[in-house]
């Protein structure tokens, strides 16, 4: 396409609605007409129009033009700019308007200390975005009850684990099985030498990078904590010269990332100066950072009963609802389909409190999900099973969580959360996120060995669509009595509010 075409199009199609005749709809006209955008043709060539002094020009590219030509301004030393001017910016750039600034400030604490203090946990900060505090009551576990704080915006995951919580409750809770605490991480680097000598001297490679970040573990070993131990391995793939030297360490109560990669940058400042102490060439450092990958920083949870007590739903024997069960859980442990979404609804429950205690839920996701496919094939995170007359099941979850550092006390609700638990160590805050995931995963694979899924969560679900129907507390309650034994969709819903409004 050249401007000569664009000109051609221009007269060919001016008439009075020529948004119409373009396959515009009102809308995108109303917010075009607010915007300045750049359309690219030619592949580098770049032809600039203020929409809203040429819309036929406007009009005509919207419907010649395929989406990915259609570019926002670029925006230079936006990072720089105060918090106000970069809302105002966001405004008109993507919301057509400057003065739609203050849409941003609505969600903004009253304490302007606290405002502050949030926006600086993050960059390019425009407002704050709420998720739901809420609370899971009676999860008991080691006979400790607990009521967990949990920050989810999906429907049911906190009905279903207060429900899964209360149900063990009265049959023993969760008990930690086992636990471990070592994380780890890597420096990488090019053994410009011989290869077999480092790895006949290796323990002295050990003691030495330990001397040279003595002074870094001073606070980590006042706490009980400290370098565990090294392992070095070649990487083959790569080349024999390639090494990957990993540092397992325990970062007591601190989730560690900041610590291990101080560590690990300083450990891999200092391999020049073993090598040359040493008479060999000088090593290449690839990069050296913490890994996610914390298998050996897990805990594992069991909930155990008797068969006879599995009295979750009234319309099935107790022995026919393990077997069942067991047999529904093996199915995500064998195949992928199943796997994914089991464990997704795992993390329903283990995300939950992870973001409400101010934690990395991110590299929780990464480090569970690589622990599914530790076996080269995804599988299920939980298991379950039937010894004579008990009925069992178990969660192991390789998450590394912090109960100090970070934002743990810094985000208001945070530290509220922590309250709320006693101020756990990290060990037990790992119990509890751990408890909370095979609370949600015992109720909804239950759910779906029963009344299925879809029931419960819809019936919860309701009050979404209802809030996105607009819909006034007599029209509420009119739709839940109304959908009490029926079926929940949205179509549903819309079609029920559209007959009471009309009969009212």
């Amino acid at each position: 396409m050249n401007l000569k075409t664009i000109e051609e199009m221009e007269i060919t199609h001016s008439k009075k609605n020529i948004h119409e005749s373009s396959g515009m709809n009102a809308r995108d006209f109303a917010q075009l007409k607010k915007r300045h955008i750049s359309f690219k043709f030619d592949q580098n060539k770049q032809f600039s129009v203020d929409l809203s002094k040429n819309m036929n020009q406007a009009c005509l590219f919207w419907k010649y033009l395929p989406p990915k030509m259609i570019t926002k301004t670029k925006l230079s030393g936006f990072s720089r700019k105060s918090q106000k001017e970069k809302r105002q910016i966001i405004a008109k750039e993507c919301l057509g308007d400057l003065n739609r600034f203050s849409e941003f400030e609505q969600f903004h604490f009253s304490d302007a200390d606290l405002q502050q203090r949030i926006e600086r946990f993050s960059e390019n900060t425009l407002t704050n975005h709420v998720l739901p505090f809420g609370v899971i009551p009676n999860v008991v576990i080691d006979g400790k009850r607990y009521h967990v704080p949990a920050a989810i915006e999906e429907s049911s995951v906190i009905a279903a684990a207060s429900k899964a919580a209360s149900f063990w409750d009265d049959r023993g809770g969760f008990k930690t099985i086992k636990h471990n605490n070592l994380k780890n991480g890597q420096v990488y680097f090019e053994w410009n030498d011989d290869v077999n000598w480092l790895l006949v001297n290796q323990q002295n490679l050990f003691q030495f990078l330990t001397q040279k970040v003595k002074s870094l573990l001073v606070n980590t070993e006042k706490r009980g904590g400290g370098i565990h131990h090294f392992e070095i391995e070649q990487l083959h793939d790569l080349s024999a010269s390639t090494i990957k030297l990993t540092v397992f360490v325990n970062t007591v109560d601190s989730m560690g990332a900041n610590f291990i990669n101080s560590m690990l940058e300083s450990m891999a400042n200092s391999m020049e100066e073993f090598a040359l102490n040493n008479g060999k060439a000088k090593p290449e450092i690839i990069m050296s950072i913490l890994s996610n990958f914390t298998p050996q920083n897990f805990v594992t949870i069991e909930a155990r009963t008797s068969i006879d007590t599995l009295t979750w739903d009234k319309t099935m024997k107790p022995r026919d609802f393990a077997e069942k069960f067991v047999k529904a859980v093996r199915i995500a442990d064998v195949d992928v389909s199943r796997a994914v979404t089991h464990n997704k609804g795992i993390m329903n429950g283990s995300d939950a409190v992870i973001l409400a205690t101010g934690n990395d839920f991110r590299a929780a996701e990464a480090a569970v999900h690589a622990y599914a496919a530790r076996s080269g094939r995804y599988r299920s995170l939980s298991s379950a099973g039937i010894d004579g007359d008990e009925f069992w099941m178990q969660l192991t979850l390789p998450i590394a969580l912090g109960t100090v550092g970070g934002v743990t006390k810094l985000h208001p609700t945070a530290a509220m959360a922590f309250e709320m638990l006693g101020n756990p160590s990290a060990h037990e805050l790992m119990k509890v996120t751990a408890a909370a995931g095979l609370a949600n995963n015992f109720a909804a694979v239950a759910s779906l060995i029963t009344t299925g899924i879809q029931k419960g969560h819809m019936k919860l679900h309701l009050d979404n669509i209802l809030a996105a129907e607009n819909a006034n507390k007599e029209q509420r309650l009119a739709a839940k009595a109304f959908f009490k034994d029926k079926t929940v969709s949205v179509n549903a819903v819309r079609d029920f509010m559209k007959e009471f409004r009309e009969l009212v």
